[in-house]
């Protein structure tokens, strides 16, 4: 695979960083750019899932063991993000590509009378300015460069005002622009996904969840999500790595500050 940075006709394998790649959307995302000759480091706060998770892909994937690092990190401390860049750097000598997915399901909500408003500011450590700790991190190496990519998971409660936890979606839509608009004079791209109904474990413990509340069955509750999709179908996570996948690819070198909704025609607005 021909790297974004290397000089023309160079075929060094890339390298990207995956944070919250020990499960659901950013472990998909790590199999995806394993499968497609990326040398990868793959950051999450549990040691055990993503050690797991790093030696299930380095197995499978065409570079081997040894170019799938797990490097625990917690994303809202920035001296643990820049030692997860720097032994990245130190052992691959460059980064490529930066997937900012790392992110706690949200518990924000209900009536104003009843948030908390250090759950809110825990919500907006971690998933907006831990991916700014983590930008600010990559950023030095990708402009030595001359290039890279930076895709950042959003979400689509961004869209709606039916819970708080959307403050944090529409914060990382706003930092993927100003940031696009600060690093891509150095050939660097940054843009966001927000993914939609995506078969995930938090998915499942939802379903399960107000199927309990309503005294229903899981499938049910499902099926009626399942209706409002366009699509009919809830959405794998690889759905999302294959958007991820496209976003730092050679085709996708002319588009950045965009947010890419990927959930089978789930939002009804209409955005230009």
């Amino acid at each position: 695979m021909t790297d974004l940075a290397a000089p023309p006709g160079a075929t060094v394998p890339p390298v990207a960083i995956v944070t919250g790649a020990s499960a659901g959307l950013g472990l998909a995302i790590a199999r995806r750019l394993a499968q497609d000759g990326h040398r990868l480091a793959l950051a999450a706060r549990r040691i055990g899932p993503l050690q797991a998770a790093a030696e299930e892909i380095g197995a499978a994937g065409p570079c081997g063991e040894a170019t799938c690092l797990a490097l625990p990190a917690d994303v809202t401390d920035q001296g643990q993000v820049d030692g997860l860049v720097g032994e990245t750097l130190a052992r691959f000598a460059r980064i490529d590509v930066l997937v900012n997915c790392a992110a706690n399901p949200s518990g924000v909500t209900g009536p104003v009378e009843q948030i908390d408003a250090e759950a809110v500011l825990q919500d907006l450590n971690t998933k907006v300015v831990g991916y700014l700790r983590c930008a600010k991190a990559v950023a030095p190496a990708m402009k030595r460069q001359g290039a890279g990519r930076i895709v950042n998971i959003g979400g689509l409660t961004g869209r709606s005002s039916e819970t708080l936890s959307g403050l944090r979606n529409v914060a990382v839509s706003h930092l993927t622009k100003t940031l696009s608009d600060q690093l891509g004079p150095f050939g660097i791209t940054v843009n966001a996904v927000h993914p939609g109904i995506v078969r995930t474990p938090h998915l499942d413990e939802l379903f399960q969840e107000q199927a309990d509340a309503a005294g229903r069955s899981p499938g049910e509750i499902e099926a009626e999500f399942v209706a409002r999709i366009p699509l009919r179908r809830v959405l794998d996570p690889a759905d999302i790595a294959s958007a991820v996948a496209f976003l730092i690819s050679p085709a996708a070198a002319a588009i950045t500050g965009e947010s890419l909704t990927v959930d089978g025609g789930f939002s009804r607005g209409v955005y230009l």
